[in-house]
């Protein structure tokens, strides 16, 4: 049994990226079989796998929730452990075990610091369970020094031995004495880090020397310092100086390419949250304007966060004096178009970005509107009540978005466009989130269902039934109080509307109303199901909670409503 326990506070439904780098590039049946270890984890979506033969590595990139992307990560390290002798590899990459690093990255609905938690319950799993030596890096490093891969990995393979004998560099878990058995495996270094985009921008140029000029000035290793006579400036000891460039997280070069006929700047973003794609591009194109040079597009390489283009729509939307807090569609629409993501090529959202993977509209959500309704009015006794109350909640905060978006750029309401901004943004997340949990909730219904048929003939049966029905309906609890508790948010941002467009008065109200339902349908969903929950205290807790997020709730939309109806003079 797995020693994986994945801390409570980390959100279930996130999604992380792991990027195993393994020790083998030219046997496919190794390469193949590594890879297969990973793609048999339920819910772990492989995808790419990038074999270099005179690296003799292989790197892997899956995704998936924490859960499974810890178990698809552990299910690599010990298949690469069995298949892979680190006695007989040799390659041009610094490396020190089967499993050479193993980073977590987190892609949505996770913080950094909750991957660095996830990197060290793998790294003490591989390290019990495997045997295999870890030490922990970049964010999940546990001493300053090493953070850095390359102290980490200092004296790679053959080095390995010598650090363990000596004791002076145990390993943050793991065996820490020299085996055989190490000797087969080495070691791996775990971590946690940002995501890294991969990104060109085209210019209308074959000049190279223009496009390496346009490169060091943004990123932020810079460029190096001339004088007037265009002679390189050094320091004492003969080093070249340079002026920082105006990025950080950036590292860029400029480069000729033959299929394209053009040049381009060539960009790692190691931290798109500290320097964004749309304020790179931006200033790219005002850079090579000085240079005499136009920016045509830029092409993604590989994969990109779904977070990464929504901000560079928002931003564009906002520079347009335009409510930024448009549906996600459109946001993608607008950062492809501003960013010229389609200038070599197609651009297909569902295939280049992650999320649109892994994940796509549940079966109701899917549906039309005349579709879902039908399916409501059958006989089948799920959806019910409580997709419709998270469908009420969706709409609501469809509506918010929906009055933002008219109020914003409106003469006479400047005094609230920021707000009104913020809130149609905030109004977008909770709608998503409301969507989701319209299949949710039939999920969880399902789950039941499916719990209740479990055999019951023997006592073991019997016991198993119960902690499925248990585990079951503890699940279809936890989706409407969660849905319950959104409302509460969701209320603030109908307060935002109060102030928006009087045009727009009456939507602002049926906003409240539809949560008010919402909220309420949600509560009556937590209580019917802790009717025949046996964990007092889980129920107690959810009780409370949902009491007090209900009346919360209702509380403040009958007080709208009211305020709605005096402003209407109905």
């Amino acid at each position: 049994m797995s020693r994986l326990q994945i801390p409570a506070h980390i959100p279930t439904d996130a999604i992380v990226e792991c990027v195993p780098n393994i020790s083998e590039g030219r046997d496919r049946a190794i390469i193949d079989a590594v890879v297969a270890a990973a793609a048999a984890v339920d819910g772990v979506t492989v995808l790419d796998v990038d074999p270099g033969k005179a690296t003799n590595r292989t790197v892997i990139t899956f995704v998936g929730s924490p859960a499974a992307v810890l178990e698809g990560a552990l299910a690599v390290v010990r298949t690469a452990r069995d298949r892979i002798d680190m006695r007989k590899h040799s390659g041009a990459h610094p490396r020190m075990g089967a499993t050479d690093v193993c980073p977590l990255v987190p892609v949505s609905g996770i913080t950094m610091e909750q991957c660095a938690e996830l990197a060290h319950v793998l790294g003490r799993a591989i390290g019990d369970e495997l045997g295999v030596p870890v030490w922990f890096y970049e964010r999940a490093a546990t001493r300053p020094e090493r953070a850095n891969l390359a102290t980490v990995r200092s004296g790679e393979y053959e080095g390995l031995s010598a650090r363990l004998v000596d004791g002076g560099d145990a390993p943050d878990a793991g065996p820490a004495l020299w085996s055989d058995a190490v000797a087969k495996s080495g070691a791996t270094a775990v971590g946690a880090r940002p995501f890294l985009i991969a990104y060109n921008i085209n210019l209308n140029t074959t000049n190279t020397k223009k496009a390496m000029k346009i490169a060091a000035l943004i990123r932020e290793k810079g460029i190096l310092r001339r004088d007037a006579q265009q002679e390189i400036v050094r320091d004492a000891d003969g080093n070249g100086i340079r002026d920082p460039g105006m990025f950080k997280c950036i590292k860029a070069i400029g480069w000729y390419i033959e299929e394209y006929g053009r040049c381009q700047v060539s960009i790692n973003f190691t931290d798109y949250t500290v320097s964004s794609l749309h304020d790179v591009v931006d200033a790219t194109r005002r850079v090579a304007d000085q240079e005499g040079v136009v920016v045509t597009g830029s092409e993604l390489v590989g994969l990109v966060p779904l977070d990464a283009l929504t901000r560079a729509g928002r931003h564009y939307l906002g520079r347009q004096g335009l409510n930024p807090g448009a549906p996600e569609a459109e946001l993608i629409e607008v950062a492809v178009q501003s960013l010229g993501l389609r200038d070599l090529g197609p651009f297909d959202a569902r295939e280049r970005i992650i999320e649109h993977r892994i994940r796509q509209d549940g079966p109701l959500v899917g549906k039309t509107v005349r579709a879902f309704v039908d399916t409501l009015s059958s006989r089948a006794p799920a959806p019910g009540g409580g997709s419709v109350a998270a469908l009420c909640g969706a709409l609501g905060a469809g509506l918010v978005a929906m009055v933002g978006q008219l109020t914003t750029g409106k003469a006479g309401y400047e005094a609230t466009w920021a707000a009104q901004d913020a809130a149609a943004v905030q109004a977008q997340a909770l709608k998503e989130a409301f969507l989701a949990d319209v299949d949710a909730d039939t999920a969880a219904f399902d789950g039941i269902m499916a719990a209740f048929a479990l055999p019951k003939g023997t006592l073991d049966e019997k016991k198993a039934r119960r902690a499925a029905v248990q585990a079951a309906t503890r699940v279809a609890i936890e989706v409407p109080l969660a849905v319950l508790e959104r409302c509460v948010g969701a209320v603030d941002v109908v307060e935002v509307a109060l102030q928006g467009n009087e045009n727009a008065r009456s939507d602002a109200g049926v906003a409240a109303l539809v949560l008010r339902a919402c909220a309420e349908g949600a509560y009556y969903n937590v209580n019917i199901n802790l009717g025949g929950f046996r964990d007092e205290a889980f129920a107690a807790d959810a009780r409370s909670r949902s009491k007090a997020a209900f009346d919360a709730v209702r509380t403040r939309c009958d007080e709208i409503g009211a305020r709605v109806r005096s402003q209407l003079n109905a």
